[in-house]
């Protein structure tokens, strides 16, 4: 029962909405706040283009169709699966739980989980990593698009270049510097990942704690009710499913090993968090961004649960001798 129970990070980051409903930062504390969360976050990913190897990329990249599938998957049928379900409703969520799970299927897949997952489960990691990284890079140009697109098609807003600005100054270009910086100082990050592990939860913590501040200041809690909330867990279990039947299923079709099977179900199927919550601040600026990160924050929870059960499959099933 243990994999069904919230991990540690689920714990700090109710424990972080919890301080924000009861302790919200407001006025010119939440300015200077803000302005140490986007160093926070900045630092995250300078940390994360200093951990990837370059070799790493160069030897993932030749694995092109399963990439290719990967990116499909989280840019192509998750974007248009959000939209169909928002659009097809058949009751009515509060506008930002409804822009939540449209900012779902738009964002780029998860780095540590995906690669932690295709770890357990026995399959391709080396194209796991580079999967997963090459999704955030990405992400960080298609997601302000496609939400863009999407809300635009809705009658809720449209493309912001300056979100984009924002959110590649904030998150590529750390990354850039990391990577320019990797042969010098890529195998000290990589030694250290306990001492450094503290920026990557602090900096998303952070976020969220600046996003529920505002939203509980805006009155977040008297808009939303028990029945809306049950209504996301629906909604978010319904996409899970779909998405991770069809890498499954679809990547069994298309003639995958078993090992990349593996990596195209755990790469395809998960959002980001740490990517989600800074970008969420960048193309939602003005609006109220903790409604909007809520259905992330269940879906993330939902998928390590899901997937950590989907891993613990794979990897019995693989110490199964094969009929003859």
């Amino acid at each position: 029962m243990r994999r069904f129970l919230p991990d540690q990070f689920t714990l700090l980051l109710l424990a972080t909405v919890a301080l924000a409903s009861l302790l919200p930062v407001t006025g010119a504390a939440a300015g200077w706040f803000a302005i140490a969360t986007k160093c926070a976050i900045a630092l995250l990913f300078f940390l994360q283009g200093a951990r990837l190897s370059r070799q790493v990329v160069l030897g993932g990249l030749l694995h092109w169709r399963l990439h290719l599938a990967i990116l499909a998957t989280t840019f192509g049928i998750f974007p248009l699966l959000g939209f169909g379900i928002a659009h097809l409703l058949p009751f009515e969520l509060p506008d930002g739980m409804l822009a939540g799970i449209l900012f779902i299927a738009v964002l780029p897949s998860t780095v540590q989980s995906s690669i932690a997952f295709t770890s357990m489960a026995g399959g391709n990691v080396p194209a796991a990593i580079c999967a997963a990284t090459a999704s955030n890079i990405v992400g960080m140009f298609a997601t302000p698009l496609l939400i863009g697109i999407m809300l635009t098609a809705g009658g809720h807003g449209g493309f912001s270049f300056d979100a984009l600005y924002q959110i590649l100054l904030q998150l590529l270009v750390p990354f850039i510097v990391g990577q320019l910086l990797m042969p010098w100082i890529g195998g000290w990050v990589r030694g250290h990942k306990k001492i450094l592990s503290p920026v990557d939860r602090g900096s998303i913590l952070m976020v969220v704690y600046l996003a529920f501040s505002t939203a509980v200041a805006e009155g977040l809690w008297l808009q939303l009710s028990l029945a809306d909330l049950g209504e996301l867990v629906v909604i978010n279990a319904f996409m899970l499913a779909v998405v991770l039947t069809l890498t499954m299923f679809g990547s069994r079709a298309l003639g995958f090993t078993r090992a990349d099977e593996i990596a195209i179900v755990f790469c395809g199927s998960k959002k980001s968090l740490a990517s989600g919550v800074p970008m969420a601040g960048a193309i939602f600026a003005g609006q109220s961004v903790g409604a909007i990160v809520l259905p992330l924050m269940l879906f993330h929870q939902m998928q390590l649960m899901i997937c950590a059960v989907i891993a613990q499959h794979y990897a019995r099933s693989a110490l199964k001798p094969v009929k003859t």
